[in-house]
């Protein structure tokens, strides 16, 4: 099962932490949101399809997540978990560690967003880039 989520770029783009990645619905940020990487999301945890979400809260799953925007690529593999409530309005947020919220998609990741590299970063930054996440449930 696949899905695109298209988000946009932000000024405030700072990709720093080592924890977690997020993209989010908000269409602005500030400094203190380190783990973003896009804004403008298409798609939060409460719009993944029903089917999806199904797959995604199976402790079995492994999903692959997959970030592009202009000539660059990032891939990030994660686990499903049956704690994973996916109920959250605005955000999707991947993350390394086994820590749910309603804002998590996968937990135990092998990649954070300071992972990404600078020059993908600087992209990131500009308002005008067009960026999309895969998530592939596998």
């Amino acid at each position: 099962m696949k899905l695109v989520i298209p988000f946009t770029g932000h000024k405030e783009v700072l990709s720093l932490h080592e924890k977690t990645l997020e993209i989010t619905k908000d269409d602005s940020l500030t400094s203190q949101g380190d783990c973003i990487v896009g804004v403008n999301s298409g798609i939060s945890c409460i719009d993944l399809p029903d089917k999806m979400k199904k797959k995604i809260q199976n402790p079995e799953s492994k999903i692959r997540f997959t970030i592009k925007a202009g000539k660059f690529s990032f891939k990030i593999q994660g686990h499903g978990s049956p704690k994973l409530t996916l109920k959250h309005v605005s955000d999707i947020v991947l993350r390394k560690s086994a820590f749910t919220c309603s804002r998590t998609i996968a937990i135990n990741c092998d990649k954070a967003s300071s992972d990404i590299p600078r020059d993908f970063v600087h992209l990131l930054q500009n308002p005008q880039t067009k960026g999309k996440m895969i998530i592939e449930v596998l």
